[in-house]
């Protein structure tokens, strides 16, 4: 059973940061392109980033360039989000998505439960 465990949410102010965290199991993690998808309040889901397979090509979006920086550790099957410079507009619930190949095709078939984000002062 595909498992995403999404962990690191937190109330933070303007400007700050926080590390993301996703613990996965029930496949073979580093055979898989992973993801971040955030919902904020009343908006449907927006693509964050992605990173393939051996961690070698990762992609943004352009609202989080600069300022968010995505990695893996195949070793441990942990994604992580590393997100600074933080502002209001990245209050959402973040969720870690599994791609359905080791590159990434903005296609995922399993998500994790989420982990809430709330950037204010």
């Amino acid at each position: 059973e595909v498992q995403l465990v999404e962990s690191g949410g937190d109330l933070v102010q303007p400007g700050g940061f926080l590390r993301l965290s996703c613990a996965a199991s029930g496949f073979t993690f580093s055979s898989y392109a992973m993801s971040w998808v955030r919902q904020a309040p009343g908006k449907g889901p927006e693509w964050v980033s992605a990173i393939e397979h051996g961690g070698y090509n990762i992609y943004y979006a352009d609202s989080v360039k600069g300022r968010f920086i995505i990695s893996r550790d195949n070793a441990k099957n942990t994604l992580y989000l590393q997100m600074n410079s933080l502002k209001p507009e990245d209050t959402a619930v973040y969720y870690c998505v599994k791609g359905t190949g080791n590159s990434w095709n903005y296609e995922y078939d399993y998500w994790g439960q989420g982990t809430q984000v709330t950037v204010s002062s």
